[in-house]
């Protein structure tokens, strides 16, 4: 198992808001995209993953129309 610090953005979708929710947590986790198909088990979730040269795992979420973003930074 790795141990990951995790950011969880959920962008508002009001268009003169640019404020965001942020979740930030330190997991240990075998794989990364597990973490987020079980966090968005039973909805309506789409996602592409994105590798970063500094082994940086991020997942551009939209789940029901609201964009979220799940950023892995092994610690």
């Amino acid at each position: 198992m790795k141990e990951y610090e995790i950011v969880w953005e959920i962008f508002n979708q009001c268009a003169n808001n640019q404020m965001r929710d942020v979740f930030i947590e330190e997991v240990e986790l075998d794989e990364p995209e597990e973490y987020v198909k079980k966090k968005f088990q039973g909805k309506a979730v789409t996602y592409e993953k994105e590798l970063l040269a500094d082994g940086t795992v991020v997942f551009h979420i939209d789940a029901s129309g609201i964009k979220e973003r799940c950023t892995f930074t092994e610690i």
